[in-house]
């Protein structure tokens, strides 16, 4: 199985021009053969707090059929980031599309103290993707919460794949994070940034690959898009 995540430069509150970049970047994973394919927090939108109550929509917006397209036509599982608007709230979600099947949520529980005016813990209708169900998501603060990391291992993660909107200091120390959480549970991990202005701040990038040793083989730059693909039978 190959894995990926996605690294765009988001336009601020521009679906539509934000969709177009993504499948420019599908349509690269789906050419490197990829199987699944993760895009950071709020890429649809742009992280953006303050224009999220605006830009929340629902999972079944039509404006992101063109996803299962994509996902039903080359056979890979894409997790966009989204505002989904709840009957409580909003959440800072992951629409995930898979091949011939009902779209599902994965949703940011744990919120950062910065994020509580403007969003609400999240619910989520699936929490493990890949053709083992091994492959456990996380969306940016959720990775700084021991339990969340420890609850994907004791629940058979064997991927950790987290989904971030960071600047360069944030990023640092998520690496740090991650690289121990790779050590600790034995588990591959795999960051998805965005670079680019967002929100208060300018996002910085680094997408990367951790192995089950913590040890960081693969890293993006911090200033282009690309995507990082790994296969996990190889490594590689």
């Amino acid at each position: 199985m190959k894995i990926g995540v996605a690294q765009p430069h988001p336009v601020k509150g521009d679906i539509p021009r934000n969709i177009a970049n993504h499948l420019r970047l599908i349509d690269l994973a789906v050419s490197d053969g990829a199987d699944l394919l993760i895009f950071p927090e709020l890429s649809l939108t742009g992280y953006e707090p303050e224009l999220a109550d605006a830009l929340a929509t629902t999972p079944n917006d039509s404006r992101f059929d063109v996803f299962q397209t994509q996902s039903d036509a080359h056979r890979i599982t894409i997790g966009v980031g989204v505002p989904i608007r709840s009957e409580k709230g909003i959440w800072i979600s992951l629409l995930i599309f898979q091949p011939n099947q009902p779209r599902h949520l994965y949703s940011k529980t744990y919120l950062h103290a910065d994020e509580e005016p403007f969003f609400v813990s999240g619910q989520s209708t699936l929490r493990f993707l890949g053709e083992k169900a091994n492959v456990a998501l996380a969306i940016c603060y959720e990775l700084s919460v021991p339990e969340h990391s420890e609850n994907a291992f004791q629940n058979g993660a064997a991927v950790y794949l987290a989904s971030v909107a960071k600047s360069a200091p944030g990023m640092e120390k998520a690496s740090k994070m991650l690289s121990a959480i790779a050590q600790t549970y034995a588990m591959t991990v795999l960051v998805s940034n965005c670079v680019g202005p967002c929100d208060n701040f300018e996002s910085a990038g680094g997408s990367a690959i951790w192995n089950t040793k913590g040890e960081l083989i693969r890293q993006l730059n911090d200033v282009d898009e690309g995507i990082l693909i790994l296969d996990l039978e190889t490594g590689l």
